[in-house]
């Protein structure tokens, strides 16, 4: 099965007191199976709210309010939280903006991951 991530338009919003911030508006690219993308830029520019939107890990005031993140022929946004807990960690991961905070500077990378990926079997 392809397992290509699309994500199309892809649009999150704040509701907050003073009223809507849009905090990314029209989002698009393409990562193919078994590709390793990095996500850069400047500090507030919506590296995580990217990650968090496509994963479903978004925390409320945000909402995703348009597009579409296609993976393995499923609309992510339409999943419940079960299914997507079964796809992250195991199909799509992503290492967190601060990755000495996520990963063991004493412990080489490969073990790191390795043992992820033992906790996601």
């Amino acid at each position: 099965m392809n397992k290509t991530l699309q994500v199309r338009e892809l649009e999150t919003e704040f509701h907050t007191p003073r009223g809507v911030v849009r905090a990314l508006h029209g989002v698009s690219f393409e990562v193919q199976d078994n590709e390793i993308v990095g996500i850069v830029g400047e500090s507030g520019s919506g590296k995580s709210t990217v990650v968090r939107s496509i994963t479903k890990l978004l925390m409320p005031p945000g909402k995703v309010s348009a597009g579409n993140v296609n993976f393995a022929g499923r609309n992510l946004l339409d999943l419940p939280e079960r299914e997507m807990r079964q796809i992250r960690g195991k199909e799509i991961g992503f290492i967190a903006q601060n990755p000495f905070s996520a990963l063991n500077p004493v412990t080489r990378i490969e073990k790191q991951f390795a043992n992820i990926a033992k906790r996601t079997e």
